[in-house]
């Protein structure tokens, strides 16, 4: 891919692939194997995508806690190819009792979940983007901060994000330490940062957005297949619906770098041909009235 079509990560100059991969399918409840998953890793790795996602809680459970990005580190140590620009950005901030989803924005358990995702991670270089996974309302944003600006200069985390945040959150932890990402549900049946404004505030501040579940879910982007007009758009430009959705995606704003989450080589393959694709106003007209209909 030409150097025209990386997109930017905030602003720190450096460029990433604009289509990422997902981990979480390849750790939690069902997960794969672990050598489909390595091949899935570097079958991304093989199609030019730069950026993983990870995050501490992507596992079954409290036991199994930095399974995911233990098993990406592996993927990418594995890996004989140039690896020389890949970025993992990691997430810090919820806990996984018996497989629930529950959040920690305490600052000590932080400063230790960084620790523990800077060694799961290999432990021999810092983290390249590390996020605080959801806000807890029990802490405030400025303490719950504190611990990553404090790991950056440790040298444990070089760049800081946040996620399933709202824009004064995002304005307060910038506050507290650079912010170079913000990691937002985002897909055609949940279009909040369009309307709430955080896609546009990112724009304007030059924050990347990853949207997270970019395709809302398989079974969810399957329906769109009755509708002719976005059926015959994607055959005409030989791509799946899934392809369509991300290149859609990639058409709203240049700070969008979608993280479509994978277990099969397959997938993310799939997913990579959105980045070739440019979308005429003609064409986004006829995604945006399908996704209206559904």
């Amino acid at each position: 891919m030409s150097v025209s079509h990386l997109r930017e990560l905030g602003i720190t100059r450096e460029m990433v692939f604009p289509i990422g991969l997902g981990g979480m399918p390849m750790s939690i409840r069902d997960r794969p194997s672990e050598d489909q998953s390595i091949a899935t890793i570097h079958r991304a790795l093989e199609l030019g995508v730069t950026l993983i996602d990870t995050a501490d809680a992507y596992c079954r459970d409290e036991s199994d806690k930095h399974h995911n990005e233990k098993l990406i580190y592996k993927a990418i140590q594995q890996y004989s190819g140039d690896k020389s620009e890949v970025m993992i950005a990691t997430k810090g901030g919820l806990m996984r009792p018996k497989g629930s989803w529950t959040q920690n924005g305490n600052p000590d358990h932080l400063r230790q979940t960084i620790r523990e995702s800077f060694e799961a991670l290999g432990g021999d270089r810092p983290i390249d983007i590390w996020q605080y996974h959801s806000p807890d309302p029990h802490y405030s944003i400025e303490d719950a901060l504190t611990p990553a600006k404090e790991a950056q200069s440790q040298g444990l985390v070089r760049y800081v994000g946040v996620s399933n945040f709202s824009i004064d959150q995002i304005k307060r932890a910038r506050d507290v330490v650079e912010i170079v990402s913000v990691q937002n549900q985002y897909n055609p049946w949940h279009r909040n940062p369009e309307y709430d404004g955080v896609l546009e505030y990112c724009e304007s501040e030059g924050i990347t957005f990853l949207p997270w579940s970019p395709l809302g879910g398989f079974s969810r982007v399957s329906q769109l297949k009755q509708f002719t007009g976005i059926a015959d758009l994607a055959a005409e430009k030989g791509l799946s619906i899934y392809s369509l959705i991300l290149a859609w995606m990639l058409s709203k704003s240049p700070v969008i770098v979608p993280i479509p989450g994978a277990s099969r080589p397959e997938s993310i393959a799939d997913s990579v041909k959105a980045a070739q694709v440019r979308l005429d106003p003609m064409e986004i007209a006829i995604v945006e009235d399908a996704i209206a209909n559904v």
